[in-house]
C-alpha cells in the first residue's frame, strides 16, 4: 500500500477552518472538489461559502481554491456540507445546507450545466412544515442502481417549547430523503430509526448509505457508544431495520463507505479506536486519531485489517469523502487539524491511497 498526501490546506488569516467536501469527475477528466470554506471562527455556525477547486492529473496537483457558491445568495451568513453526484441530463447536482436561525436546516440541490462553473437551479429538498436541524453529511448523497436518489438524514428536532425560549434535541435519529425524478422533488422515508440504547447523548448522528450488491440498502450511524450502529433497507430506502452494533469500533466521528466501481469492493474510512473510559483524548484533536482504511471483496460479510492513513497523537481526522481514481487508487479527503491548527476541522487533507 502506497499512501502519499497530495493536499493540505490550513486555516490562514480570517479564514479559520477549510473542512469537509465531495468529489467529482467532470467531462473532460478533471476531477473537482467543493468544500466548505469558514471566516471568522472555526464553528459549524460561523460565515461559510463554498469553494472548488480542480486536478487534471487523478488527484496529484489541484488548482488553487475559488469561490463557486455564497451564503449570501439564500440571505445567510453560512452553507456548508457538500455532496456532489452527475444528474440524468448530464449536470453537475450540488447538495448542501442551507443554515437558518434557532438551528433549522435547509437541504438544497443546486444544478450546473457549465461542469460546476455557475449555478442555475437550486431546489429545496426537505419537506415544508416538517422544518428541523437535519445533518446531511458531505458526500453522502446516493443513487441507486434504480436511478433513486437517497439522501441520509440525522434529525434533531429544534423548536421553542411552551415555557422555554428554546429546545434543542442532541439526540438524533435517521430517516432519509428520496427522490424518483431526479432531484425535482423529495419524499422521507416512511420509517423513522431511532436509537436502540438509552444511555446516550449522540443517539444516531451523521448517517451514511451504501447499496449493495443485491440491492440492499446498508445505512451506518456515529453514536457515544464505542461502535457505529448499523441499520438495513429492503425496499430501496422506504423501509428500515431496528439500529443495531455493527462490528466497526468508532469514536462519535463519522464513517464513510464506497462501492468501487469497478471491482464491486466496498471501502470504509473512519476513526477505529472509541473514547474509551481512560484513553487520553487532546483538546485539537478529539480523539478522532487515527484514520483508517479497510476492504471488502464479499459485499461487506469480512473485512480487511484497517491500514492506517494517518495517526498523530494530538491531531484528529474525520468527515472522509472517497473517490476511485483511474490509475487504481482511491483519494481521501478528510479534517486533519493539530494543536496549531486549533481544532481537527480547521485543515483539509487529500491523500491519494493505492491499494
Amino acid at each position: 500500500m502506497e499512501n502519499h498526501i497530495v493536499l493540505s490546506l490550513g486555516p490562514e488569516g480570517s479564514n479559520r477552518r477549510n473542512s469537509e467536501g465531495s468529489f467529482l469527475r467532470l467531462e473532460d477528466g478533471e476531477i473537482l472538489f467543493i468544500y466548505s470554506r469558514f471566516e471568522g471562527d472555526y464553528d459549524d455556525g460561523a460565515p461559510s461559502d463554498l469553494y472548488m477547486i480542480r486536478s487534471a492529473d487523478e488527484g496529484e496537483t489541484w488548482t488553487k481554491p475559488e469561490m463557486t457558491l455564497s451564503a449570501s445568495r439564500f440571505g445567510v451568513s453560512n452553507i456548508m456540507s457538500v455532496s456532489l453526484l452527475r444528474m440524468r441530463n448530464g449536470d453537475v447536482g450540488m447538495f448542501f445546507i442551507v443554515k437558518r436561525p434557532q438551528d433549522v436546516d435547509e437541504i438544497v440541490l443546486a444544478r450546473s450545466s457549465d461542469e460546476g462553473k455557475t449555478w442555475y437551479r437550486f431546489v429545496r429538498c426537505d419537506i415544508p412544515g416538517r422544518e428541523a436541524y437535519y445533518v446531511l453529511n458531505n458526500d453522502r448523497a446516493e443513487r441507486l442502481a434504480s436511478g433513486r436518489i437517497i439522501l441520509p438524514l440525522a434529525v434533531h428536532p429544534s423548536q421553542p417549547v411552551a415555557g422555554v425560549p428554546y429546545y434543542f434535541e442532541g439526540r438524533g435519529y435517521f430517516t432519509a430523503l428520496y427522490s424518483d425524478d431526479d432531484g425535482d422533488t423529495f419524499r422521507l422515508s416512511a420509517d423513522n430509526v431511532y436509537p436502540s440504547f438509552v444511555h446516550t447523548k449522540s443517539g444516531l448522528q451523521e448517517p451514511g448509505v451504501v447499496e449493495l450488491r443485491d440491492g440492499v440498502l446498508w445505512g451506518y450511524a456515529r453514536t457515544d457508544q464505542q461502535v457505529q450502529y448499523e441499520f438495513y433497507s429492503y425496499d430501496g430506502g422506504m423501509h428500515w431495520s431496528a439500529a443495531q452494533p455493527s462490528v466497526f469500533t468508532s469514536p462519535c466521528s463519522p464513517m464513510k463507505i464506497r462501492r468501487e466501481p469497478e471491482s464491486g469492493k466496498l471501502v470504509s474510512v473512519w476513526n477505529p479506536i472509541p473514547n474509551y473510559n481512560g484513553r487520553p483524548k487532546y483538546p485539537a484533536g478529539w480523539g478522532r486519531t487515527p484514520i483508517v482504511f479497510s476492504e471488502s471483496g464479499d459485499n461487506g460479510e469480512t473485512w480487511s485489517r484497517p491500514v492506517v492513513i494517518e495517526g498523530k497523537e494530538e491531531y484528529g481526522y474525520c468527515y472522509p469523502a472517497v473517490f476511485f481514481t483511474n490509475d487504481g487508487a482511491f483519494l481521501t479527503a478528510y479534517c486533519a487539524g493539530g494543536p496549531e491548527d486549533g481544532i481537527c476541522l480547521a485543515r483539509l487533507t487529500i491523500s491519494k491511497i493505492f491499494m
